[in-house]
């Protein structure tokens, strides 16, 4: 049983991690590729979507694909193909999490969780110990998440969030970012941070900056990693 000394902050990854991949990938993101286009036209003069299609412009003219605002449905291609390429871009995860927000608020769905990260979450919280989400979705997203899960509302257990306006989450600068945030409203050091995920370049990255982290792995336990290695938060002990 994997056992840990001197954390004092929690932070986890979402996806693979606290709930399933597959109701990412299965649910949610099919669930923004049917909607998007409607909700861009319908919504392409609300400022916010503005400032996002922007952005999107933006990113899009530094990959070489040059669009403008004013060609909505240029626009759309664009997002949709990043949603099939699966890109993290932080306007795409913006407006899918906008998207989203429907879809929750409509009972259109609910997010999964793993029983034993609920429980252990709630263990932590209760506790006293700052739970903190790092994911490549937007903060939005995070919330609508544990805000509309099949567990209930999850959203009070976390003391914040962080998205990828910290950095990819592969980047060791990230989590020195994240760090530096966390250290504002914590008298702690980078070691006294548990990094929880299911992919070792973002544990890997998060070691480098001096967390200490814990491999979860649903499936069979893969070896030869510097990682402390776990199927379920129940056995995580600190």
């Amino acid at each position: 049983m994997p056992q840990f000394h001197d954390v004092k902050v929690i932070l986890t990854d979402i996806e693979g991690t606290t709930s399933s991949i597959s109701f990412v990938k299965d649910v949610l993101f099919p669930y923004a590729e049917k909607n998007l286009p409607a909700f861009l036209r319908q919504h392409h003069e609300d400022p916010t979507v503005q400032q996002h299609v922007q952005a999107t412009v933006e990113l899009a003219e530094q990959e070489g694909n040059h669009l403008t605002t004013g060609n909505l449905d240029g626009v759309i291609e664009c997002l949709l193909q990043w949603i099939r390429d699966d890109k993290k871009a932080t306007p795409l995860k913006a407006l899918q999490g906008m998207i989203w927000k429907q879809g929750y608020e409509n009972s259109d769905y609910q997010a999964h969780m793993y029983p034993d990260a609920t429980a252990q979450l709630k263990q932590w919280h209760n506790e006293g110990v700052p739970l903190y989400v790092y994911s490549s979705g937007s903060i939005q997203a995070q919330k609508l998440f544990y805000g509309y899960s099949q567990d209930g509302d999850l959203l009070p257990l976390f003391s914040g969030h962080f998205d990828t306006t910290s950095g990819g989450k592969r980047d060791e600068q990230s989590y020195r970012n994240i760090l530096a945030d966390l250290q504002k409203q914590h008298d702690i050091q980078a070691d006294n941070v548990l990094f929880l995920s299911d992919i070792e370049e973002e544990l890997d990255a998060a070691y480098e900056a001096g967390m200490q982290t814990v491999w979860i792995q649903r499936e069979a336990i893969k070896t030869n990693s510097s990682h402390t290695s776990s199927t379920s938060f129940s056995t995580i002990v600190i």
